[in-house]
Parts: structure tokens; C-alpha cells; sequence
């Protein structure tokens, strides 16, 4: 039979199911990443599952978001991080080391192996021919553990590249171009397989930002080949030993099709405040910036950080407008201060600030109230950046580049006038600065038994819930609308993220986007009722972070009525025993209001024989069907109280069988 890239990638790695899309998968896991604002758990989870040590081939924790240390929080959550990678098995990426996602993918990625990890933008791996797929934070510890990927196999979308990318554009506005036909929606339950004689033109790191991205689409992945171009890559990193080729047979065939001519690719950016919401710059030209940012796993390569050097050098930014570039990885700064291009951003105002995520995740590089922000990050979800009326744009190093000169939204062609400027040639490195300096290997199993983990005052317990109760009759806490993301859900910043490790404290801050006084209001019910959440379509859109469906569980929620959802949201509801419904009829949202009583009845036995469930509104005397999607194995997860008990019951279960 013939196979397409993502088919032999699936094939290669299935354990249970078949590849019928819609049909659960297991999947075995080769590699893991975690990141320091999700990792904690991930570490306190591998501690109560009684892990000895990773049973992965390599499973790397790096530190790339809470880099800001404004007090002991950051630092301590660092230090517990470092002992559980010591204690566990796993390399540690120190802090400076760089952004996870193209460091992995310069240190460690390897074709044809797979990869989950608790980061959404986990798929940037596909650009080598892997199969990476971002999860939550317990089933990342669950494949460190040895346990099977669970997940309902995708239709395969496979987006055929012609052509070559026109001047002043590069592969930032082709994922845009995605965006802008098909929104936040396009990419659910799909894996995107680009191919075609167009990927020639694409390197590797061009690739990685296309796949990035890819988690706006709400795919489960995308996936590239691994042919000459990624060779290419690893041979600049030393790596090319790791090189194998994949590529799709003759024949193969895709779910769904379809193709971008990139010679027709013009500048494109996204407006506040969603990766979906993309137009063409010239549309929007002339509207004042205040603040350009450079950076993150979306634009990480090397190329994207020259470039705005070239087109900057020998010119100053525009007075009034903030210039900020994070450098995505330690390697990535020392080539570009051999180059000289460090020189020409600063000398072209640029402020420098760390290697890491930064700005992407609001730690530091707010922008000021009723300012537009440009940034060649991947979100622009409301509130993110740290600023909680902010505007911000999305778009590629050349636009933000034109911007940082001009003051205004500039289509970067333009630049040909306005500064006499060709679209520069750069010369970059054959090979890499590769350094290692900053990458702690794993401790031998004899000297990591012996590890103690540190942990700091700020670093609490996992909560332990109970199983899911027969007869929910609670109150709708929150009505929300569509594409509610899980920064809505429990911000990121420098305010709320260092308390990722200290669950009673980060509840306090949950919803408060959309309605301050919802944690007041819902931990009232914690020890009673409990309470539900009713929301549109594509619900918890965004963020892999677990805590996003932990802090409203610790809260007292017991279910969320929604007319769909985003794949790994609704994955990490069921994992911390929330039950996560559909409406039959999505109209049936609408008659629903805050306050309103729902009541659910026989509801184990409903999820364990597959009848039909109503939820009645006993405020209303009306009654609503609605349906889930869960397996089998998943109902007798939620059953127990979520992932980690269910998993203790089998263990359990098995020991006293032998």
C-alpha cells in the first residue's frame, strides 16, 4: 500500500487501532519536551506515577519561558527542575539556552522519530520528518513513563508547494496565507503534510515556522519530508549522521487536498487579536506602531534575525517605536554576532534582550495601553503580551522590519522607494556555532536514584480528585462565545505564570480575562455542587498548559457544555476527570444563561453504554442532547477522576493479578 509521509510516520509507531481516521491510535513515543511553565507538573506527575526513570530514547526539559527571576518563584521552580531531570533521567536546557523548539529541533531532532510535547507549537519538529504532536503535561509524563500516545486518528491534509517565494515575502506569510483561507478552525482533527516541487525552495528552518504554526490551525501536526534540504540542516549541525530519508511513496494519496502557488505569496499580516483574522500589509498600512518584536519559536532561524539586521543596517528605528529582538537560541546569537548582524540591530536601536520566549508568552515586553504592538510571534490572543488591552499584529521579520524603520504598518516592498532598498542577499554560516555548553546530560541510573528533588515553597502538591459523579446538578458559572483560548481560560505573563507550580494560588487568576469575579463565585460551590461552564465552538483554542483545565477542576467544575473543541483542551479536560460535551444542536447555546441550573442524571451509565444524554435546565424546563467523543479507554479514565487515578487503579489492578 502506498503511504504519504504522515502514514509512514503513524505506521512506524502504531501500537493499538488502525489508521482509519476518526478511530482511536496508540502511538509509542520515542521522544519528549517540556517547557518550565508546563514542565513542574510534569516532574510532580512522573513523581506520583513512582517513576524509577525516562523510558524514552531522549526526553529533554528545557527552561525557555519564565526566564524572568522578579523574585524567588522562577528561580526556585528552576532549581526543582533541575533535580527531578537528575532524579528522572532527562537532560535539562538551562535557562539562556534557548527557546525549545528550535533548539530540539538543532540538538536532537532526527527524521522519522516521534515526539510529544507539553508545548501546542511541538509540531515545529515535523520540518525533519518527525511526527511531533503537542499534548498535555500528564500524557507527556505518561510517554516519559513508556505509556502509548492515545488520540483519534486524523484525515491527512496534504497541501501541495509550487513555485518560489517572491522577494520581501518569506515562509511566515505562506503559514499566514493558510490562516487566511481557513482560519483557526481549518487544521482540527487533520494532520497538514506539505509536499510538491515548491519545498526545494523551503529550507529547513523555513519549514519549522510553516509547522509552528500549524498548532493556529488547530491541526494535530504537520509533517514535511525529510529529503535534501533537511540533510542539508543537520550537516550545518553536525548532526548529519542522524539524517534518514522519508519521503512519500508515488502513489500516495491525501484526505484532503490542496495547493499554494508560492510565487503569488504577497506580505500578509494578522490583526488583533487572532492568528485567523489575516489581510494583505497594504490593507493595513500607515496605522502607527509603537513597538516592533523580534523572536520565538515562529520565527526562530537564523535567516529571520539576519534579515531584519540587513534591512535595518546603517538606519536608525523610528523615534517613539520600541525595537526588541529575543535570539531563539544561544547558538543562534553567537552566528549572529559573528556575522556582525548583532552590531547592525543594535546600532539600529535595537534592544537585545534574552534567549527565550519572552515577549511570545507576556514575560516582559508589554506593550502601552492603546499602542499597536507588531511581532513575528504565533498568537495575538487578547491579553497575552501582559498588556490587557493590547493590539497586536502578527507577521514576518521583513514586515516587522519595515515597521521598525517607518513607525507605521509598511508593506516591506515599499522599502524599495522609500529607502532605496533591495531586498538583501544574505550569506549565512555552512555550519552552525554548535554549543553544548549550556546542555546537562542525564545522570547515570546508580547516581540518579540517589537525587533528592528540591522544591521551594511555591511548588505545591498535585490536587487529587475524586471520580465522576453519577447525578451533576450544578450552576452555569460562565456563557462564552466562540474561540476562547486557553490564555482566556488562565492568563500567561510575568503576573501569573510563576505560580504554574502552586495550584491553589494560579486558580485565583483563572477566567479572569473574561469575568474577574468568576474565582470568587466558582470556588463557592468547590465542596458543594460543584459548578459548569457553557461555550461556543472551538473551545480552549491555543496552550497545551494543563493547568488551563486544572485550576477550574480545583475550582469545583464538573462539566463543560460546549458546541466543540479544541483537540488538546478537550484531551486535558477528560485527563483531570472533567466532563467535556458537545451540543447536538449548537443553537441550543443560546438558551442558556449564567445562573441557570443544569442538571445531568445517569451519567457513568450513560458514558459506559453509549445512550443518549440530556442535559436538562432546570431553570428553564427545557432539555438539551448532547454527545461526546471519548473512547472507551477514555470513559473509564474520567470514570476514575482523570489520568493519573485511573492509572494507579490499573497498576493496582495488575499487581494483585500477578
Amino acid at each position: 500500500m502506498a503511504y504519504n509521509v504522515a502514514q509512514k510516520l503513524i505506521a512506524s509507531h502504531l501500537v493499538t487501532g488502525e489508521m482509519i481516521p476518526g478511530s482511536e491510535i496508540g502511538l509509542h513515543i520515542d521522544q519528549t519536551l517540556t517547557q518550565d511553565a508546563t514542565g513542574t507538573l510534569v516532574m510532580l506527575e512522573l513523581e506520583a506515577l513512582g517513576l524509577d526513570r525516562a523510558r524514552t530514547e531522549v526526553s529533554v526539559q528545557y527552561v525557555d519561558h519564565n526566564l524572568l527571576q522578579a523574585d524567588s518563584k522562577n528561580a526556585e521552580d528552576h532549581d526543582f527542575l533541575r533535580s527531578a531531570c537528575r532524579r528522572f533521567g532527562l537532560w535539562f536546557s538551562k535557562a539562556g539556552n534557548g527557546v525549545s523548539h528550535p533548539t530540539h529541533m538543532q540538538r536532537f531532532g532526527i527524521p522519522g522519530k516521534s515526539m510529544v510535547g507539553s508545548d501546542s507549537h511541538t509540531p515545529a519538529a515535523g520540518s525533519l520528518g518527525m511526527l511531533a504532536i503537542g499534548v498535555g503535561g500528564t500524557e507527556v509524563a505518561l510517554a516519559i513513563a513508556g505509556e502509548p500516545l492515545y488520540l483519534k486518528m486524523p484525515e491527512i491534509w496534504g497541501v501541495r508547494l509550487i513555485g518560489k517565494l517572491p522577494p520581501w515575502t518569506s515562509a511566515k506569510d505562506v503559514i499566514l496565507e493558510m490562516l487566511r483561507r481557513h482560519g483557526v478552525h481549518g487544521g482540527v482533527n487533520r494532520i497538514i503534510e506539505y509536499y510538491g516541487p515548491g519545498l526545494s525552495t523551503l529550507t529547513a528552518m523555513d519549514r519549522h515556522v510553516i509547522a509552528n504554526m500549524g498548532a493556529e490551525l488547530g491541526a494535530t501536526t504537520t509533517v514535511f519530508p525529510a529529503d535534501d534540504q533537511v540533510c542539508a540542516f543537520l550537516r550545518s549541525e553536525q548532526r548529519e549522521g542522524d539524517f534518514a530519508e522519508l519521503l512519500a511513496d508515488t502513489d500516495s494519496t491525501y484526505d484532503v487536498t490542496e495547493e499554494i502557488d508560492l510565487s503569488t505569496i504577497e506580505p500578509l499580516i494578522a490583526l488583533p487579536s487572532s492568528p485567523g483574522n489575516v489581510v494583505q500589509v497594504r490593507e493595513v498600512a500607515g496605522r502607527p506602531v509603537n513597538q516592533v518584536v523580534i523572536g520565538s519559536s515562529a520565527n526562530p532561524g537564523l535567516r529571520d534575525f539576519a534579515i531584519v539586521a540587513a534591512i535595518t543596517k546603517g538606519r536608525q528605528s523610528h523615534p517613539g517605536l520600541s525595537f526588541d529582538v529575543n535570539p531563539s537560541s544561544r547558538q543562534i546569537l553567537q552566528d549572529l554576532t559573528k556575522m556582525g548582524a548583532t552590531f547592525d540591530l543594535i546600532s539600529a536601536g535595537a534592544r537585545l534582550h534574552q534567549t527565550g520566549c519572552m515577549g511570545c508568552i507576556g514575560m516582559g515586553q508589554a506593550p502601552a495601553n492603546g499602542t499597536n504592538s507588531l511581532r513575528t510571534m504565533p498568537r495575538n490572543f487578547p491579553g497575552r503580551s501582559g498588556t490587557q488591552e493590547d493590539s497586536v499584529y502578527l507577521c514576518s521579520p521583513e514586515t516587522a522590519a519595515a515597521a521598525a524603520l517607518t513607525g507605521t504598518i509598511t508593506d516591506p516592498r515599499d522599502l524599495r522607494e522609500l529607502y532605496d532598498l533591495e531586498y538583501p542577499e544574505l550569506e549565512l554560516p555552512e555550519v552552525s556555532s554548535v554549543n553544548l555548553t549550556m546542555l546537562e546530560k542525564p545522570l547515570p541510573p546508580e547516581e540518579a536514584s540517589g537525587v533528592t528533588l528540591v522544591k521551594g515553597e511555591n511548588i505545591s502538591s498535585l490536587p487529587v480528585f475524586g471520580p465522576l459523579a453519577d447525578r451533576i446538578e450544578a450552576p452555569v458559572a460562565l456563557v462564552m462565545g466562540n474561540d476562547v483560548s486557553t490564555d482566556e481560560i488562565l492568563p500567561a505573563g510575568a503576573r501569573v505564570l510563576p505560580y504554574r507550580s502552586n495550584i491553589p494560588k494560579l486558580a485565583e487568576f483563572t477566567f479572569t480575562r473574561i469575568d474577574e469575579t468568576y474565582p470568587a463565585r466558582a470556588a463557592q460551590t468547590r465542596d458543594t455542587s460543584g459548578h459548569i461552564v457553557v461555550a461556543g465552538a472551538n473551545y480552549g483554542q491555543g496552550s497545551s498548559r494543563e493547568h488551563a483545565a486544572i485550576t477550574p477542576r480545583f475550582l469545583g467544575l464538573r462539566a463543560v457544555v460546549a458546541v466543540s473543541f479544541a483537540r488538546i483542551h478537550w484531551q486535558n479536560l477528560a485527563n483531570f476527570g472533567v466532563l467535556a460535551l458537545e451540543f447536538t444542536n449548537p443553537a441550543d447555546h443560546d438558551r442558556i444563561q449564567q445562573g441557570d441550573v443544569l442538571l445531568l442524571t445517569g451519567t457513568r451509565e450513560a458514558l459506559v453504554t453509549g445512550t443518549a444524554i440530556l442535559v436538562r435546565n432546570e431553570t428553564r424546563d427545557e432539555a438539551y442532547p448532547v454527545r461526546h467523543g471519548l473512547s472507551t479507554r477514555q470513559v473509564d479514565m474520567l470514570l476514575a477522576g482523570g489520568l493519573i487515578p485511573w492509572l494507579r487503579e490499573r497498576k493496582a489492578r495488575d499487581a494483585s493479578d500477578a
